[in-house]
């Protein structure tokens, strides 16, 4: 009896020492694979932020970071999940309350997840970067930040606007960075009492100011435009040389200077809203 207890005995010590193995040997397996997923996930990390930076999308390489925690995590969930799957633990139960968790927390956050999504819309189809002067919304102004929530948009009275990215992603942006040149569309209204000579004199002077400044290209057009109801109206529409949008102000405002210079040296008078009224006169 006594010689059986101590062959159990000793089986039995044989049986914790091949299962304290097997447990160290299936530790030691999941950590190289672990640390070998973990560090192509790096070298990967480094090698897409390289790109990025080259290809001038510097606020997509902040979110690289977030994209290889990711995949970590993911990793670590399927090792940790097999290491149990191995130990008697089913599979699927895991799953399924993972899932749960992941269902109340997407839940709770989805106003979050909506402008992460959002971002990586924005980001991926290059609708704006950094520095870019959009329009969204009827606001608009220079980027200054896209981040993980939001956009900011420096307007030009200096004011910071902050967009939703999931707002942003689902409206109409005007990149007017993307273009290589701005469009001046003006109306000179002059009076009606301006005489056929003065007309033509002014359409001239329009042509001469665009055609001399350097910074307009030559397909611009001044024409009549049609008679309003206190004006003769001279319609200009000129591109300029520059898409930058304080440039272009400058270019606008060096135009009309010049052309209400010119139209008051040659006595052109410009129209302004006005009523004619006319009395009947009193028979008795």
């Amino acid at each position: 009896m006594i010689n059986e207890i101590y062959d159990f005995s000793d089986k039995l010590e044989k049986l914790l020492i091949a299962l304290r193995i097997k447990f160290v040997f299936e530790i030691i397996v999941i950590c190289i694979i672990g640390i070998i997923s973990f560090k192509l996930i790096d070298i990967l990390d480094s090698h897409i932020k390289q790109k990025l930076s080259e290809g001038n999308n510097s606020p997509l390489t902040r979110f690289v970071p977030i994209l290889s925690n990711i995949l970590k995590g993911i990793v670590i969930f399927f090792l940790v999940a097999s290491f149990l799957q191995s130990h008697g633990y089913s599979m699927s139960s895991l799953i399924a309350g993972f899932g749960i968790t992941g269902l109340a927390v997407g839940f709770a956050a989805q106003h979050t997840i909506a402008n992460v999504f959002g971002t990586f819309g924005i980001l991926s189809d290059h609708s704006y970067q950094l520095g870019d002067y959009i329009s969204v919304n009827g606001y608009e102004g220079n980027v200054e930040d896209i981040n993980m929530r939001s956009t900011k948009i420096r307007a030009l009275d200096n004011s910071l606007i902050i967009l939703p990215n999931d707002v942003v992603a689902g409206t109409v942006i005007k990149n007017v960075t993307n273009g290589e040149k701005r469009r001046i569309f003006e109306t000179f209204g002059v009076t009606y009492d301006t005489s056929d000579e003065k007309l033509k004199k002014a359409i001239s002077i329009l042509e001469n100011i665009l055609k001399d400044n350097p910074n307009i290209h030559d397909d611009f057009i001044v024409y009549l435009e049609t008679l309003s109801s206190s004006s003769i109206d001279i319609k200009v529409n000129a591109y300029t040389k520059t898409n930058v949008y304080k440039e272009f102000l400058k270019i606008r405002e060096q135009v009309i200077l010049e052309a209400v210079r010119q139209f008051r040296a040659e006595g052109i008078d410009f129209a302004f809203p006005s009523t004619t009224v006319y009395m009947a006169k009193d028979e008795n």
